[in-house]
Order: structure tokens, then C-alpha cells, then sequence
């Protein structure tokens, strides 16, 4: 025995000897010491230490062939040497890494020379070595796209192992790097092999997943990813806001892995593959989202005839078929609304609109009576609380097919804006329309937490104003209002945010069609402070006028408007002279409202012209008109030429109290002629003045009107 071992060890002795000498020779005679190697082979084949040795060398040169046939034999015969599995886990890091490198592709060349069976060998063993569930996810899926027959054996094993993770570590977003590699990776093998069963629970419980996370990677905010960045710049009104061009990295993966190209292809994709296996109705593939809501309109006319295993069937494929063209379409319109939400090339360069009443009546006479039946407009609006049906008859014609206009030169692509607005609204309304289609939409959405999607929010708002349902549409801004501080809490105090902005402007416009004018005036006042100044006057919108008397047109109209100063300002300022108005032109005398009317009408001149003159007969029939302000915000040469004209002989000698006090001077003293003469003193002498500050900017005198007079213009509507 001790013969034997003593042989043993003088054996290992040589082949430690042997492999040394190699070593050395390796520098001076490369040829040597193969020599010295092969003998040592063919004298001690069982050694791992000379086969590992002749396989340093041939890998060391970059030799692929012949290192290739050394890995072979050094796996097949010493499986468990660690120094094989050290070699092994590089070859498999090179194989799942991106790098374009010399050694990488060395690697990567090396191990392609091995055959299939011992590469399938070698991943999975590799997999098993592995604790990290990351890194054996991303190997299993090596071995998976290389050998589509290992998907029936290991697919769904990996898929629910990626979602148990999730789970455990407790993800706060379904974006991360275990749903990508379940969603994008694993799920496509798993669904497109036909060798793997699974029941219809289990394909719908992937769908499910793979929507949200599509859908919340597509929508992801451009506020999640500065938080990695530290970029923290608060969007003004006016300047888009500069979106950090960063890419866009999902914790644990590599920024190759985490950006994923056409990810709504890929939903459709899973939903048309989800389909044919559980023999839904139509061939979803190819289809536009038009031909799918049709269908699926369709399919809901008779869903009540099937038995309950077919009515589960065609209820889960008309829920997600709509739901996906619904959120599909949602994200194309208030992406083109508001495009400094998401990460995308437009993001910095386009500006946002927002969906208001159009007023551009506003200077008409057609609403003027429109007082006398607010009383009656309230009843329509309380009646139209209640949710749309989907019928297109529809007699007041309340909310159906209202018309939007947008001027198509702000912006270019309104027509699919438009459309996507339309496919949006009409997917919603199916998937109210009938109690079992709700309930499951309602349970995904609860389950998805769509109410904290801000960007959803935006969208339902303006559904619910184009549906003319202005109270709830306040109710819906509130909600905006409370999801707009969730999401941003780095916002600067006294920076309105674009959404916050957002929502006062259709606050205002909501409260203006439910005839609160109060409230109007009070939004536009609160919006007044973010305008960002100077505004060229001649700088308003081409809009085409309205074709029709609005007597004639049952449905107010709505606008899509550029969300710039230079139109909000001028919108606002039609609002607050539409509130104002009603209360000037009323049977009871009131010049205070009167005196903002002519002030605000000298926005857009001369097309409030007809306007300004009924004012100026109320003031002659009145005799006398008082309104201090007069000369601090009125600066139209026509208007005060027509007011100085009142004071003569032929305009009727009318008693005119302009100037601050002018009304306390003379009830406080007798009236004797040297004081009425020196407030005709003062006047002229104010008129010249004013005359000269005729070519002020008359945007920056309606904005210090506004923010200065705003106790006084709201007690006027009080």
C-alpha cells in the first residue's frame, strides 16, 4: 500500500514537474511546450492539471477549434473541478453581456465550436450553480432561445419563479427587472410554443401582467426617472421643461436590456397569441383599433346567450380587447396634449393644449339672453349626469359628437389626436355598458391602481368635460389637483405646475358652463399670476368663426388650445368678459360691471365694436356713468374719443365720474362752478394723458387689471 501511494505521488510529482516545464516554455518555444504537454497526456491521460494546462494555452492564443475540443474533453471528463466551473461561468457572463469586445466575441466564438447537447449541459448546469435569481433567469433564458424543446421542460418553471420574486422583494413598480424578464422574455417563448399547455386561468393571468407592465413602462413619468437623475426643474407654463436625455435603466438590468422597442406592438402581440389559444372570436392580429372595437361591440350584442364557460370566454376577450385599445388611445391623445409627461422625442419641443368651451362668441349678441335661462340650462346640465348611453340618437345632443376644433397648423397631427380622443371614449363607454364587463374592468383597474396614473387622470377629465358633464368634471379636476401634488413633491411653492395650471383653466371653463360666474372669474384670477409676459397683442390665434349663430347650434363647441400665455391670456380674458356681461347688460343699472366690460372689450378691438356701442347707449339712457378705474386700465383711442364726445353738447352732455374721488369732491363741497370746473380741468387734462399711453402694450395693461382690481372684479359677481 505505501508502494502504491508513493507511486501516486511521485506520478503527481511528474505531472506537476511536466506541466511546470510546459509553463516555462510557453514565452520561448511555444511548439516545446506543446510537446512536453502531449507527451504528458499520453503518459498521465486521467491528469486534469496537463489537459487544463493545454487548454490555457490554446485559449491564451484565441485558438477557437482546438480550445473548443479541450473545454469538450476537460467538461465531459472532470465535471466537478472547480477551475472548470470558474471557466465556465466567464464563458456564460460572455455569452449574456452585451460588450463587443476582442475577448467577449473570443468567448462567445468558443463556446458555439461545442456541440448542442454539451452546450445545453453546460447552461444548465451552469444555471444550477447559480443563487442569484437574476442571474439564473437570464442563464436560463440562454438555454431556453437556444434550445426551444428545453421551453417545455423549464418555461413556465422560470416564468412563475420570476413572478415569486417580484413578489417577495415586494416591487413598488410593475417595471422592474423581474417583470421585464417575465414580459418580454420568458412569456413570448412560453406562449408561442405549441408543445407547452396551459390553461386559459394561466394565459390570462400573463396577460394581465404583461398589460401592466407595458403599459406602465410606455407611461412611466418623466418624474420617476429624474429622481435617478437628480434632476429636479420645475416645468413653467410657457418653456417646456428640459427633460434630461438620460436613458431610461430598470434596477438590476443593463440600459440594453431595460429599453424595449415598440412595446404596444408587443401587447397586441400577446393578446392576439392569448386569443387564438383560447379560441376567442376573430383573429385579433393586424387589426386597427376601429375593426377590434367593432367586434367586440359586436360580440357584447349577444354575450348573454352563452352558456357560463363561453361567457367568461368572450367577457375576458372583449375586456382586455378594449381595455387595451382604450389605454392604447388614452396614451396617444394625452401624449400629444401633454408630451413633457412622458420620456419621447417631442417631449421638449411641442407645446401643450388643453380642452376648453370655445367663447369665441363671446363679442355676439346671440348669448346675451342667455341669462333669463340659466335657470333651465342648470336642469339639462343636472340631466346630464347621468352616464352616457352608447346610442348615437341622441336628443339633446348632450355629449355625443360634439364638435372639437383645433387649428391645424399648432398642431400637426390633430386628426389622429382626434381619433385617438374618439376610439378612447367609445372603448370606455363599452366597457361601462354592461354590468359583467364593468366589474371586471373595474377589479383589473383596482388591482393596477389606474387612479394614481396622473397621466390617465388628464384624460377621464377631459372625457368627462366633452361629455358636458361639468360637475363631475370639477370633481375629476380636484382629483387631478390631489394626484399632481402626489407625484411631484420637490415643486417649488408658488410655481403653479403645468397640470396645476391645467386644471384651473378647465376649472374655470367648467364653472363657466354651469353659469357659476363667480367661480370662473376666480380661476382666471388665480391663472393670471403664471402668465408669463410680454404677449404681442397682434399675436392671437387664426380660429375659424363660428359658422353658425349659436341659436342655431345646439352643442356648445369645444376647443383643443395651445397651452401657451399668448393663448390662455386672451382665452381668459373672453371668459371673464363673458361673466361680466350678463350682469352689465341687465335691465338693473350696474356701472361697475359695465366699466370692466369696456375695459376687457378692448381686447381683440375692434370686434367687440357693436359691443362697446350698446354700452355706450346704456350710459346715454342711463345719463351718468361712474367708474373710477376709467383711466387706469382704458387706453383705446376709439373709446376715449367716444367718451369725450359724451360730455359735449351733441353727445347729450353726459355726467361721467372717471377719476378716483371725483364723486366725493362734489357731494362734499356746494356745488359752486369753480369745482365743477376744476374736475372739467382734470378731466381734459386726463383724457390728453391718456391719449399719450395709446401705443402702451395693451396685454401687459389687461394683466395688471387682473391682478390688481381682483377683489373688486370678483365682489362684482358677488
Amino acid at each position: 500500500g505505501r508502494a502504491g501511494r508513493r507511486a501516486a505521488m511521485s506520478a503527481q510529482g511528474d505531472c506537476e514537474f511536466l506541466v511546470k516545464r510546459a509553463r516555462e516554455l510557453v514565452p520561448h518555444d511555444l511548439w516545446a511546450a506543446k510537446a512536453w504537454l502531449i507527451t504528458a497526456r499520453s503518459l498521465y491521460p486521467a491528469d486534469f492539471n496537463i489537459q487544463y494546462e493545454m487548454y490555457t494555452i490554446e485559449r491564451n492564443a484565441e485558438r477557437t477549434s482546438s480550445a473548443g475540443r479541450l473545454l469538450y474533453d476537460i467538461f465531459v471528463n472532470f465535471p466537478d473541478q472547480p477551475v472548470v466551473w470558474r471557466e465556465i461561468s466567464v464563458i456564460t457572463s460572455a455569452l449574456r453581456n452585451d460588450c463587443q469586445d476582442k475577448q467577449t466575441q473570443f468567448l462567445r466564438g468558443l463556446f458555439e465550436t461545442l456541440p448542442g447537447r454539451i452546450q445545453c449541459e453546460m447552461l444548465l448546469k451552469a444555471t444550477e450553480q447559480c443563487f442569484n435569481t437574476l442571474e439564473r433567469a437570464e442563464m436560463l433564458l440562454l438555454l431556453l432561445r437556444r434550445f426551444p424543446e428545453s421551453v417545455v421542460q423549464h418555461g413556465v418553471g422560470l416564468g412563475e419563479s420570476l413572478l415569486e420574486a417580484e413578489n417577495i422583494e415586494d416591487q413598488e413598480s410593475p417595471v422592474n427587472c423581474y417583470r421585464k424578464l417575465f414580459v418580454c422574455d420568458v412569456l413570448p417563448l412560453i406562449i408561442n410554443n405549441p408543445d407547452v399547455r396551459l390553461p386559459a386561468a394561466l394565459l390570462y393571468k400573463y396577460l394581465n401582467k404583461a398589460a401592466e407592465f407595458y403599459i406602465n413602462y410606455v407611461t412611466r413619468s418623466t418624474q420617476m426617472e429624474s429622481q435617478y437623475q437628480g434632476v429636479q426643474d420645475t416645468p413653467d407654463l410657457l418653456s417646456p421643461s428640459k427633460r434630461s436625455s438620460q436613458k431610461y435603466v430598470i434596477e438590476g438590468l443593463t440600459e440594453k436590456s431595460s429599453h424595449i422597442t415598440d412595446p404596444w406592438e408587443r401587447v397586441f402581440k400577446i393578446l392576439s397569441v392569448v386569443g387564438v389559444r383560447c379560441e376567442w372570436q376573430m383573429d385579433m392580429s393586424r387589426r386597427s383599433f376601429g375593426d377590434i372595437l367593432l367586434k367586440m361591440k359586436d360580440v357584447c350584442r349577444y354575450i348573454g346567450n352563452y352558456d357560463n364557460e363561453a361567457h367568461t370566454k368572450y367577457k375576458t376577450q372583449v375586456t382586455y380587447s378594449t381595455m387595451l385599445v382604450f389605454f392604447k388611445n388614452a396614451f396617444q391623445y394625452v401624449s400629444s396634449i401633454q408630451p413633457s409627461l412622458f420620456q419621447g422625442p417631442n417631449a421638449a419641443n411641442q407645446h401643450p393644449f388643453v380642452l376648453l368651451e370655445d367663447v369665441s362668441n363671446v363679442y355676439g349678441d346671440a348669448d346675451m339672453d342667455r341669462s333669463k335661462h340659466l335657470h333651465k340650462k342648470r336642469k339639462l346640465a343636472e340631466g346630464r349626469e347621468k352616464t352616457m348611453s352608447s346610442d348615437d340618437e341622441d336628443p339633446s345632443g348632450k355629449g355625443r359628437n360634439r364638435h372639437i376644433t383645433i387649428h391645424a397648423a399648432e398642431l400637426p397631427n390633430s386628426v389622429e389626436v382626434l381619433e385617438s380622443f374618439r376610439l378612447a371614449r367609445e372603448s370606455w363607454e363599452l366597457l361601462h355598458s354592461l354590468e359583467s364587463l364593468d366589474k371586471e374592468f373595474t377589479r383589473i383597474c383596482v388591482s393596477w391602481k389606474t387612479d394614481t396614473w396622473l397621466w390617465l387622470r388628464i384624460f377621464l377629465t377631459d372625457m368627462i368635460i366633452y361629455q358636458g358633464q361639468y360637475k363631475k368634471a370639477i370633481a375629476s379636476l380636484h382629483h387631478l389637483a390631489a394626484l399632481q401634488g402626489s407625484h411631484s413633491p420637490q415643486q417649488i411653492p408658488g410655481q403653479g405646475s403645468l397640470e396645476n395650471q391645467r386644471a384651473l383653466i378647465q376649472l374655470a371653463t367648467c364653472h363657466f358652463a354651469l353659469g357659476e360666474y363667480r367661480f370662473t372669474c376666480e380661476k382666471v384670477l388665480d391663472l393670471m399670476c403664471y402668465m408669463v409676459l410680454p404677449i404681442q397683442e397682434g399675436a392671437k390665434l387664426q380660429e375659424e368663426q363660428p359658422k353658425l349663430k349659436s341659436k342655431f347650434r345646439k352643442v356648445s363647441e369645444l376647443k383643443l388650445w395651445p397651452f401657451t400665455s399668448a393663448a390662455i391670456m386672451p382665452y381668459c380674458l373672453r371668459l371673464l368678459l363673458a361673466c361680466f356681461k350678463l350682469r352689465a347688460f341687465t335691465d338693473s343699472r350696474d356701472d361697475m360691471a359695465l366699466g370692466h366690460v369696456i375695459v376687457l372689450l378692448q381686447h381683440e378691438w375692434p370686434r367687440g365694436e357693436n359691443l362697446f356701442l350698446k354700452a355706450i347707449n346704456k350710459i346715454c339712457q342711463q345719463g351718468n356713468f361712474q367708474y373710477e378705474n376709467f383711466f387706469n386700465y382704458v387706453t383705446n383711442i376709439d373709446m376715449l374719443e367716444e367718451f369725450a364726445y359724451l360730455r359735449t353738447q351733441e353727445g347729450g352732455k353726459i355726467h361721467l365720474e372717471l377719476l378716483p374721488n371725483q364723486g366725493m369732491l362734489i357731494k362734499h363741497h356746494t356745488v359752486t362752478r369753480g369745482i365743477t370746473k376744476g374736475v372739467k380741468e382734470d378731466f381734459r387734462l386726463a383724457m390728453e394723458r391718456q391719449v399719450s399711453r395709446c401705443g402702451e402694450n395693451l396685454m401687459m395693461v389687461l394683466h395688471r387689471f387682473c391682478i390688481n382690481e381682483k377683489i373688486l372684479l370678483l365682489q362684482t359677481l358677488a
